[in-house]
Formats: C-alpha cells, sequence, structure tokens
C-alpha cells in the first residue's frame, strides 16, 4: 500500500507543477490596419499561467511563431500587434525560455557628451541636456530631434564617431593643417548626414521637438533649464522610459516649483508618450508643450483642437533641401492651441507653436510629442497632418485586449 501511494503521489506531481498556457486576442474594432505595441497585464498572465515569480514565458503569435515581449517598470508585457480592420490577433503566453529579442529602442544618458540622455527606436531619436551642459553656460533648454533613414540604432555609433575625432581635428588646426581637418570634420560629424541621418534641429533656450513649460501671469513661457536627476525606467527591446526632474523655480509667486516628467518611446512610433506634473504648485497655473518656430518658415504651422504641427526647416534651409516634421499631440484636451511668438527673433527662433493646459496643483498631465524625416517614412507635411490624425484615432479607440 505505500508504494502504491508514494507512485500516486509521483503521478500526480508533474501535473499539479504544470503551467497552463494563456491565450491573448488583441481585437481591431476599427475600420482600419492598426499595428503597434499592446500591454498585457503581468500579475493577470503570472497567476492564469501558475508560474512562480522569476519563471520564464514564451510569446507565440497564430501562427506558432515567438513573438518579441517586454517586461516594463509599471508590471506590464508588451508585444507588437498587428490587426487587421474590424479583426483579431491571438496571441498564446507559454513557459519556456524566450530568445534573445532585436533590439528596437534604446537610451543612456552620456556623460563624454556633457550629460545628454539620448534615446531613439526604428524611425527617430531624441536628446535632453543634462547639468554638464548648464554648467557650461551654453543655453539649450528643449528637446533636440535626430532624424534618421534606418531602423537600424545608430545613436551610440554617432556619438563614438563625433567625440574620438574632436582630438585629431583640433591637432590638425593647430598644425595649420585646415583643410585636412576640415576634412575629418565633414566625415565624422553627426551634424552631416552619411546615409543615414543625421543632427540638424535647432533648439538653444526654446521647447525644441515637444518639451513643456509653465506660463507666467504675463503669458510668457517659463523655461526649463537641463534636468537635475533622472532615472531610466525602461530600456529596450520594445520600450524605453525615463524620469527626470529639474531644478526648483519660481512661478508667479510659487517658490521651490518642481518639474517633474516620464518621457517613453515605443517601437515603430512617431511619438514619445510624455507625463509631466509639477511639485509646489499651490493654485491653478498655466502649462505649455509644443514646438519651436524658426524664423525661415512662419507658414508651415496647423494649430487644430488637439494637436500642433510643423514643418522645420532646419538649421541650414537652402542647403540641406529637406524638412522635420515636429508636432506636440493633447489627446487629454487642452484650453487652446495658439502661437507665442517672440518680441523679435533670437538666432531663428521666432516663437512656438504650443497647445495650453491649466493644471490643478499636484495634476498629472500626458501629452505625446515627436517628429519624422521628410527623407524617411513621411514625404510631406501633408502626411505628416494624415500621420498624426491616425495617431490620434488610435488613442482615442485603443485595441482591446482580452486575457482568456
Amino acid at each position: 500500500m505505500r508504494n502504491f501511494l508514494v507512485g500516486a503521489v509521483m503521478l500526480l506531481l508533474p501535473v499539479c507543477a504544470q503551467a497552463a498556457d494563456v491565450k491573448v486576442k488583441v481585437t481591431n474594432t476599427e475600420n482600419v490596419q492598426r499595428q503597434e505595441l499592446v500591454e498585457v497585464d503581468a500579475k493577470t498572465v503570472r497567476q492564469k499561467m501558475g508560474l512562480a515569480q522569476g519563471e520564464t514565458f514564451v510569446v507565440k503569435n497564430a501562427l506558432n511563431q515567438e513573438a518579441a515581449y517586454q517586461l516594463t517598470h509599471d508590471g506590464k508585457i508588451l508585444i507588437e500587434a498587428a490587426v487587421r480592420p474590424c479583426g483579431t490577433a491571438e496571441f498564446t503566453f507559454t513557459k519556456g525560455t524566450p530568445q534573445e529579442p532585436k533590439v528596437f529602442v534604446v537610451g543612456k544618458m552620456y556623460p563624454e557628451r556633457v550629460d545628454d540622455i539620448a534615446w531613439e527606436n526604428d524611425r527617430t531619436a531624441y536628446r535632453i541636456y543634462g547639468p554638464a551642459l548648464q554648467r557650461s553656460g551654453e543655453r539649450a533648454f528643449g528637446v533636440d530631434v535626430w532624424v534618421k533613414n534606418t531602423p537600424d540604432l545608430e545613436v551610440d555609433k554617432r556619438y563614438v564617431t563625433e567625440l574620438s575625432n574632436h582630438e585629431r581635428i583640433q591637432k590638425l588646426k593647430k598644425q595649420g593643417k585646415n583643410a585636412e581637418a576640415l576634412k575629418v570634420e565633414q566625415e565624422t560629424t553627426y551634424h552631416y548626414d552619411h546615409g543615414y541621418g543625421l543632427d540638424c534641429y535647432k533648439v538653444g533656450p526654446t521647447l525644441g521637438g515637444g518639451a513643456p513649460a509653465l506660463l507666467d501671469d504675463n503669458g510668457e513661457l517659463i523655461l526649463p533649464y537641463c534636468y537635475k536627476d533622472y532615472k531610466i525606467l525602461d530600456n529596450g527591446p520594445l520600450r524605453f522610459t525615463v524620469q527626470v526632474s529639474y531644478n526648483p523655480t519660481t512661478i508667479n509667486g510659487q517658490p521651490n516649483v518642481v518639474e517633474h516628467r516620464i518621457i517613453s518611446l515605443d517601437k515603430g512610433s512617431n511619438f514619445n508618450k510624455c507625463t509631466v506634473w509639477y511639485d509646489g504648485l499651490t493654485k491653478k497655473t498655466h502649462m505649455a508643450a509644443g514646438v519651436v518656430l524658426h524664423a525661415e518658415d512662419l507658414q508651415t504651422v496647423e494649430l487644430k483642437r488637439d494637436y500642433v504641427a510643423y514643418a522645420d526647416p532646419t538649421d541650414n534651409p537652402a542647403k540641406q533641401n529637406f524638412q522635420i516634421y515636429v508636432a506636440a499631440l493633447f489627446p487629454n484636451g487642452v484650453c487652446t492651441t495658439k502661437r507665442i511668438m517672440n518680441k523679435e527673433v533670437q538666432n531663428g527662433n521666432a516663437g512656438h507653436a504650443v497647445g495650453v493646459k491649466c493644471l490643478q496643483p499636484g495634476e498629472k498631465y500626458t501629452y505625446y510629442f515627436g517628429s519624422a524625416w521628410s527623407k524617411n517614412d513621411v514625404r510631406t507635411f501633408r502626411e505628416w497632418n494624415l500621420r498624426i490624425d491616425e495617431y490620434l484615432d488610435a488613442l482615442y479607440r485603443p485595441l482591446r485586449v482580452t486575457i482568456e
């Protein structure tokens, strides 16, 4: 009898330990093709699968192919779903060890380049400026845009190539070899396009391509300088997320107001998600978010109910002969969208196109900012506005995720 009971227990053990597969359906209720990242609650999936903490799993699509995923800092599983109009995509979560995924989104802080935080996905790249730059006295405040026309990761290579040749260039100049120095600079600087994109967007003391700023009682933008502290929360392969905080400032008689942002960028997206809030606000205060307008083109601007868009002429319009498309999107509503123009043009910066929101003390506000390049995936400003409309439609009517 004892041997029989032991054998019965041994037979039951594998059954009890067996993790169950879980089906996830992603449903598209709209009559348009959709492809984007969706979020699945990780805790619910693990509970339904019977997975212990730390046990791994594999995600497979309807063709039984392994699909890449990412676990996020806030307890989500990210998967990329392509869904036909009014269709459904199915995924199976099963216990196992996933393959090493290809990285499409990544970012980091570059102490070798005055504490820039730079990040990119398969469409474009961005950076914000850090404490070392502020200490240098250089006035660069907003979000910088680095255009690219390859899905490959390029930012790290650009920094390495640019920075590793500075000393060589300076040495050639000291030797009087200016022509040779210019040749090396043109071959290595990220301000020239070497076939995969470049940095030719002017920021300076502006919002750049999507930063927020508080408004004073006179309607003037109180621009944040460089970030003070940062923490990278997610770092690929499908999403990058960073949280940054800024130095205290005084706004409308409110001292020690501190700005915080959480910025994230997903694979395949032209737009960053940005959640901003301010410690120290004691009364309703207006905030604006938007893009800088440059004097070389003040016509190609769109001010809509829920977004502002601009065809930026670059830092050298006559020679570049292309445009950088930028925008800020406000699916959660704003009081108004408008231009705030400078009293005089400063280094080409003529003003801003912004959305204005009245913030309550302690309120968090989420908007989106992004870009595209006329030499890459968006060829015209009309196409850029269509891209914005479709992105907003997707935010208003998200894909439906069901865990079975």
